[in-house]
């Protein structure tokens, strides 16, 4: 079987349609596939981190979800986030500056996998204006990018990398 099926050369993809049972035809910039092209970006870019395995099968829940599965999420996923968030947090000096991303390479890169995760979250609100989201895809996502942001600043803890504070501009 190929990978390609020349059906969607003309800016159009199929998602099942619940309601209906039925497949439909859906723009390809669409607010619905803007937020899953996100989801997928994210976790594509999060194969590159090893640690975060859990998060990429959430990930592609959420994806299958917003494209019309029946799946369950639960609200357990952020609870987890939340708490593991607070034990690594608790390890770290307290932040009292906004820091510049960067360091170590694995602090650079959760930084970046945070950026992608709220654009992630930005699509999927954009898409919650206009249909139904479940509210904790939504939780979920906006915690993402805060464990994701703890996990740089622990890759730096880490590997006894000072965080660099952003200062503002001074004239």
């Amino acid at each position: 079987m190929a990978i390609y099926t020349k059906r969607g050369d003309r800016g159009q993809t199929s998602l099942y349609d619940r309601q209906n049972k039925q497949n439909i035809r859906i723009d390809k910039n669409s607010l619905r596939i803007e937020a899953i092209g996100a989801i997928d970006e994210l976790n594509s870019f999060l194969g590159i981190i090893s640690q975060v395995k859990e998060i990429q099968k959430d990930l592609f829940v959420i994806g299958s979800i917003l494209a019309g599965s029946e799946l369950k999420f639960f609200r357990s996923k952020t609870k987890k986030l939340e708490k593991t968030i607070d034990k690594l947090e608790g390890e770290l000096p307290v932040l009292k500056n906004f820091i510049i991303p960067g360091g170590s390479k694995d602090s650079a890169y959760f930084q970046y996998a945070r950026a992608l995760a709220r654009r992630a979250e930005r699509r999927v609100v954009a898409l919650s204006k206009v249909e139904r989201v479940k509210p904790q895809i939504l939780s979920y996502l906006n915690r993402l990018s805060d464990y994701l942001f703890i996990l740089a600043r622990y890759a730096n803890f880490g590997e006894g990398i000072k965080e660099e504070v952003w200062k503002g501009s001074r004239k």
